[in-house]
């Protein structure tokens, strides 16, 4: 039996980990780190309150088999460059080497799709980079998973990003060859595939949004 870290519960992708989780006879401890209090009335869930600017405090409870880091945020919910450079790559980074410090064995992070560290843009650039430093901490089982627009029921509302969405979908049968790897992907699509390479050793650390989809099919 395994324990699951899970960071980013409340989010579209991190909130299906959890149900599905509490399913999976696999796992019978998941542990949840979240800044303020959920009702949740499961006993394999043990909910940990986190101050996530101080991990270094929490190092006795990152401990398991597998992490699970779906955190993120956006410009909007973090105008501050340097809070957003902070939620965007300094907790994955801290989080992954308390992880492998533990022996955690996999770390599964949820990146996005044209991640580079060379990139212009903040997001891709701070995604790019944390993908980096996981790469140096030489995990059992690293996966990195590169989704595109992610399709699901957010508790926020993000105009421009549904927006962009919509005008995907329509467009996303053109997506082919080189492309695919564009195509809007349902976040329950992402979630079975991180608990699927957790459980598995595919011999592969990142999957494009289409390759995702292919994991899902498999």
């Amino acid at each position: 039996m395994k324990t699951a870290l899970i960071f980013g519960s409340s989010g579209l992708i991190g909130n299906q980990i959890v149900k599905l989780l509490i399913n999976d006879d696999n796992y019978n401890k998941i542990k949840i780190f979240v800044r303020s209090a959920q009702e949740i009335n499961i006993p394999k869930v043990e909910m940990i309150l986190t101050d996530f600017k101080n991990l270094d405090n929490y190092k006795d409870n990152i401990k398991g088999d597998d992490c699970y880091f779906c955190i993120g945020t956006t410009k909007k919910n973090a105008p501050d460059k340097n809070e957003y450079r902070r939620i965007e790559y300094n907790i994955p980074v801290d989080v992954a080497k308390i992880a492998k410090s533990n022996s955690v064995k996999s770390f599964i992070y949820v990146s996005s799709g044209f991640a580079d560290p060379n990139s212009s843009g903040d997001y891709l650039k701070n995604k790019g980079e944390v993908e980096e430093e996981l790469k140096k901490l030489n995990f059992t089982n690293l996966v990195i998973m590169r989704p595109a627009f992610l399709m699901g029921n957010r508790k926020e509302k993000r105009i421009g990003e549904k927006l962009g969405l919509i005008f995907f979908k329509i467009i996303s049968p053109l997506f082919l060859g080189k492309l695919k790897k564009m195509k809007p992907i349902d976040s329950e699509f992402v979630a079975r595939a991180m608990i699927k390479v957790a459980k598995n050793d595919f011999q592969k650390t990142i999957f494009e949004s289409n390759e995702i989809v292919e994991l899902n099919n498999s």
